[in-house]
């Protein structure tokens, strides 16, 4: 197979946050997905529907001109955030999930949750409207290792919330455990769970490999292969539960190569040349259009894109950073070889 059509994607997890980046990262999304889920971990965050509409027309100012491309935004869910607010997001018709971010779990969630039981109220309105909540998945207790935080927060917090509330829609973001594939396939189909092409090439030894690499680094961290292996099989099943977010996460270069470096990795910039090197590798390009571009709009009650997107067998360089303003950014796979290319 040198060329591939499918039904333009979408981004059910995108960054791309605010002021002069947006005009810098907006087009690499706008470029060949149809719709993104916009993250709302802003400074300060998105924690009411004026401000995600406004945020909404900022960042439609920053799509090229011709370019059809649609955010589709969420608001930050806080302990105090107010059953009233859910209503008036779900009356927008503009608002599509509610993001839930552990306090201090990673970039720019210190105003997360820090008790499951204080949004309560807020929960429960999501839960009669439908509006999905869309999780960070893990626990930040310093005494729980860093590689096993996701499975620990399934079985303290996630499970036990859905037992509270068996209606509410869940998706469990950027899964990188086994645990978290086997807690979405035994789900009600309310529960679904994306899956970032970072995730699905490099295990945790691409942090290490000939000395510390800053720029794979991400928050939940990547993982053992043994659970790259399971997500790779979860994306390639055609489980409809399962469903492309990149989690594309831009930092300039010096935030990243810091002592403390931020979490974060930037993807957007050949998101499907990406996903096509992962399927490929699995011999799945055939389950690649359901797990791009059906099955996430079908979880959130939308239709599918209309027109269609063609990726050709090509060798070609990714770069070694892109602008951001002033700034300098290295996206993943920077200098390396890709084999796929949007046309």
């Amino acid at each position: 197979m040198n060329e591939l059509t499918l039904t333009r994607p979408d981004d059910w997890h995108l960054h791309v946050r605010d002021g002069t980046a947006l005009a810098y990262v907006v087009p690499h999304t706008a470029r060949q997905f149809g719709r993104a889920i916009i993250m709302p971990n802003l400074k300060p965050p998105v924690i009411s529907t004026a401000q995600a509409l406004a945020y909404r027309e900022r960042i439609l100012a920053a799509v090229p001109a011709g370019v059809d491309f649609t955010p589709l935004m969420t608001l930050y869910l806080t302990d105090n955030t107010p059953a009233e607010e859910i209503r008036r997001a779900q009356d927008s018709g503009l608002i599509h999930a509610v993001k839930l971010y552990p306090a201090g779990a990673t970039t720019h969630s210190d105003a997360g949750v820090t008790d499951l039981r204080k949004p309560a109220a807020a929960l429960e309105a999501m839960a009669e409207a439908g509006l999905p909540l869309l999780v960070h998945g893990e626990v930040t207790d310093p005494d729980v290792d860093v590689f096993d935080r996701e499975a620990v927060f399934i079985d303290r917090h996630l499970a036990p919330l859905l037992e509270r509330l068996p209606q509410l829609k869940v998706v469990l973001e950027h899964i990188t455990t086994r645990q978290g594939i086997e807690f979405v396939t035994s789900a009600p189909a309310t529960v679904a769970g994306t899956l970032t092409a970072h995730h699905l090439l490099l295990n945790r030894n691409a942090m290490f490999s000939g000395g510390l690499r800053p720029h794979h680094y991400c928050l939940p961290v990547l993982k053992r292969e043994t659970h790259r292996q399971a997500l790779v099989a979860a994306a390639t099943s055609g489980n409809p539960s399962f469903f492309l977010g990149t989690d594309s996460a831009p930092h300039p270069k010096h935030a990243k190569e810091s002592a403390c470096g931020c979490a974060g990795i930037y993807s957007a910039h050949a998101a499907m040349e990406l996903y096509a090197e992962a399927f490929a590798a699995a011999d799945a390009l055939d389950k690649l259009e359901d797990f791009a571009s059906h099955f996430g709009p079908d979880f959130y009650g939308l239709p599918r894109n209309k027109t269609r997107i063609t990726l050709r067998r090509e060798e070609w360089q990714v770069p070694d950073s892109y602008p951001l303003g002033d700034e300098t950014l290295v996206p993943l796979y920077a200098g390396q070889t890709l084999r796929w290319r949007l046309r």
